[in-house]
């Protein structure tokens, strides 16, 4: 995190993955939409407001191949009725590609469209069984616990009529949680997201299919709604108090998601506990040094030093990397890490909530950024963790010429202070914004790319976390 510094040239937050030292325009000609960041140099491309710096550089012009008009003539269509044939052939094709294998109606499955009334119908089509994997999801703070009805197709609320931990277990288990973690299950009141009715549990259920096969509409509940927390996130044991570039030192346990991803004992990422076996944190991080046996996971201290002589490092599994991470862009940028064998919670060790559907993360809204990054460009980091308060932006403000010029896509998001002084920076990349709601803190993005420190019109680029919900829940399931 560092302060404003209006002289130096943009860099990036990684300096441990700078390959060179070349100078690249901060940001590309206006008539690029997305200006592209140079492959030697690492880049932080989240898909919400928040950002790390980065350099960013055009790129030649793709030539355009040329295609060869295809007309009848008569050496090769001998009569006018082949080539009417043949135009009625490319018209089908045209109207499969777009109705069939482009999937306007239904979802795409395996390379051909699934109907809306296929999904989650507990009859396994897609050979990856995706339609079948995301049938459960969470609405707003309360964790209401929704699935996906095949015959209405909607998502309505799951009656709470004889359903217990072994149902919550069950379903937990199925979004991607590790049983170890689940806490409980609660009974709520819903709104109007139960005017179509509601997901009942069929007479003598069990827990040993999939959970949507064990459910079947009903217009009544005899009880309220489940609320299911399949792991005990977003608690902190303490206020924040408020410095990162700009901001102040944190205190243990107010941020107890937070970890070190460090490689031989040096601090190189920040990183977000979202269960005991999963890290979350940037894609970037990972291009140079892939392999999972370079990285260790620190945790449960503010202080680098500290958690180095007083606790023993996690290992890691697997890094898996958005597959359309895009260096030159910094879309697609996140990534998770799978520990070698799950953390122990306690005050210093919890994670931080993924965001439900419903929970307000809207732009104009305070947010926090924590990390062990430099406090100035190309500055020294600090062995203390940091902490800021920021703001997160709309798209269209952080698109605008003056500011990140149509850098920011949808797979990120803008944070920062537009007047400067407050930002993430280098060594902060991976690491979490997050936004409290409902008593809890719920993870907006993870630490991507910015345009200097701290500067005027230059907030902080983040991944945003909201887009990317599906992908990092199908991760676990498959893991």
């Amino acid at each position: 995190m560092n302060d404003n510094q209006v002289t130096a040239p943009p860099v990036y937050d990684n300096s441990g993955f700078r390959h060179d030292e070349e100078r690249p325009p901060p940001y590309a000609p206006a008539q690029r939409l997305y200006p592209s960041i140079p492959h030697t140099t690492p880049q932080y491309v989240p898909s919400n407001p928040y950002a790390i710096n980065t350099h960013q550089t055009t790129t030649p012009e793709v030539p355009q191949i040329q295609r060869k008009a295809t007309r009848c003539h008569w050496k090769y269509i001998l009569s006018t009725s082949l080539c009417f044939l043949l135009v009625i052939g490319i018209v089908s094709l045209l109207l499969w590609y777009f109705l069939y294998y482009q999937c306007v109606v239904g979802k795409p499955c395996g390379g051909k469209c699934l109907s809306l009334s296929q999904w989650c119908d507990g009859v396994k089509d897609c050979s990856d069984g995706q339609d079948e994997n995301q049938c459960f999801r969470f609405r707003g703070s309360s964790f209401l616990l929704e699935s996906y009805s095949p015959s209405s197709q909607s998502w309505l609320p799951v009656c709470a009529d004889d359903w217990d931990d072994n149902h919550g277990r069950a379903v937990c288990q199925q979004m991607g949680y590790d049983r170890r973690d689940y806490l409980s299950f609660t009974r709520t009141s819903v709104d109007s997201s139960a005017s179509q009715g509601y997901l009942r549990l069929n007479p003598n259920s069990d827990h040993s299919s999939r959970m949507q096969t064990q459910l079947h509409h009903s217009h009544s509940c005899s009880s309220r709604a489940v609320a299911l927390h399949c792991v005990g996130c977003g608690l902190s044991s303490m206020a924040p108090s408020s410095r990162i570039v700009g901001g102040t030192d944190a205190v243990n346990g107010a941020w107890p998601w937070q970890v070190s991803l460090q490689i031989r004992g040096q601090h190189i990422c920040g990183g977000s506990i979202i269960s005991s076996e999963w890290i979350l944190s940037a894609a970037h991080c990972f291009q140079s040094y892939d392999r999972p046996s370079l990285w260790r996971v620190q945790y449960g201290d503010v202080s680098l030093s500290k958690m180095s002589y007083s606790s023993s490092p996690k290992s890691v599994d697997k890094i898996i990397n958005h597959e359309k991470y895009n260096p030159d862009t910094n879309d697609n940028d996140i990534a998770l890490l799978k520990l070698s064998s799950p953390l122990t919670f306690s005050s210093t060790v919890k994670p931080v909530c993924l965001p439900n559907v419903g929970v307000d993360l809207s732009p104009e809204r305070a947010a926090w950024i924590t990390g062990w990054g430099a406090l100035r460009s190309s500055g020294g980091s600090p062995d203390k963790l940091n902490q800021a308060e920021v703001t997160i932006y709309h798209r269209e403000t952080c698109n605008h010429r003056s500011v990140l010029d149509g850098a920011v896509t949808n797979t990120m998001i803008c944070a920062g202070k537009l007047s400067g002084g407050v930002d993430t920076c280098q060594g902060d990349s991976g690491g979490p914004l997050v936004v409290k709601q409902g008593g809890v803190w719920w993870l907006a993005g993870d630490t991507s790319w910015g345009i200097g420190c701290a500067w005027r019109n230059r907030p902080g680029v983040y991944g945003n976390v909201s887009y990317f919900i599906n992908w990092v829940l199908e991760q676990m399931q498959d893991n």
